[in-house]
């Protein structure tokens, strides 16, 4: 059975790197990684080598690849985006500075995670935290009035700069004041700083009302890989990580498009020796007619 997936892996091996090529095309692109343990041969009996999946995803497309990576070095997505330009949202993990840094490229922070610091700080100083918790609630208030307004890019960028923008000087000058007074390595100070650090990233997602408030899209992506762990506990080698990368880039693919795995992958399989490279758009999921979920 193994080896029947093996198989059908290197079968969908040109149509994923389709799929990478047409995700790396994009003018912004959010970036995630989470682990997988690897059985290596290279180890010691009984332990396993920490591996990655970076999740790469591109919001205006609505499509994602996964690639595997024997680590979690900045090497890898600056290997990965080296021909990339153009905007990039990413966690605060400082593999990313090499890449946030480029001229060509304009960095976007997550204020999902600057709101997560702040709740783990709730214990240590309530009233802090709870102050941060209201300005940046006042942020994504204005973001939950967009998607029910269903406003254009144009008419959210507008909007942003009007009410968004105000607020987010607010709370940098809010920040500015008091974050001299706490502790810096305690869990409030912390929060302070991971905001303070990353000021100019967290509001450069109100240039363009195609961007994304936080990450979240992409960490949507990796949230299966969780539940994976659970069940199959490890990769039995580095090329076993790989081929599972490539089937989660297509089942996560198949559930964004909201089409059947099952019928899609048949398809692919009877379909995939006859097309023309020129014809792999005709492969992918979004391009599917067939059996939705």
């Amino acid at each position: 059975m193994d080896h029947w997936v093996k198989l059908g892996m290197q079968r969908l091996e040109f149509l994923y790197e389709y799929q990478k090529t047409m995700v790396l095309k994009s003018s912004y692109l959010q970036v995630d990684e989470t682990t997988i343990k690897v059985l290596d041969h290279d180890n010691k009996k009984g332990k396993t080598h920490l591996g990655y999946f970076w999740a790469y995803h591109d919001p205006l497309g609505a499509q994602a690849f996964f690639s595997y990576e024997p680590g979690r070095g900045g090497k890898y997505p600056t290997t990965m985006l080296q021909n990339f330009n153009g905007y990039l949202q990413t966690d605060g993990y400082a593999g990313y500075e090499g890449l946030a840094q480029r001229d060509d490229i304009i960095h976007l922070a997550c204020w999902a995670h600057v709101r997560r610091k702040f709740e783990e700080s709730m214990s240590y100083d309530k009233a802090l935290a709870e102050t941060a918790m209201i300005l940046i609630q006042e942020l994504y208030a204005i973001e939950r009035h967009i998607k029910e307004k269903g406003l254009d890019s144009a008419q959210i960028k507008e909007l942003r700069l009007k009410e968004a923008l105000p607020k987010y000087n607010l709370m940098g000058k809010w920040i500015s004041a008091n974050m001299s007074k706490v502790l810096p390595k305690s869990p409030i100070g912390v929060a302070f700083r991971y905001a303070f650090e990353r000021w100019d990233e967290l509001g450069h997602y109100m240039y363009d009302g195609n961007l994304q408030i936080d990450n979240n899209l992409v960490e949507n992506q990796i949230r299966p890989i969780a539940l994976g762990r659970k069940n199959f506990l490890f990769a039995g080698s580095h090329e076993g990580a790989w081929r599972a990368a490539v089937m989660y880039t297509f089942m996560a693919q198949c559930k964004k498009d909201n089409i059947n795995p099952h019928q899609w992958l048949k398809y692919v399989f009877e379909n995939i020796l006859d097309t023309k490279p020129s014809q792999y758009h005709t492969l992918l999921p979004k391009n599917f007619v067939g059996q939705n979920l």
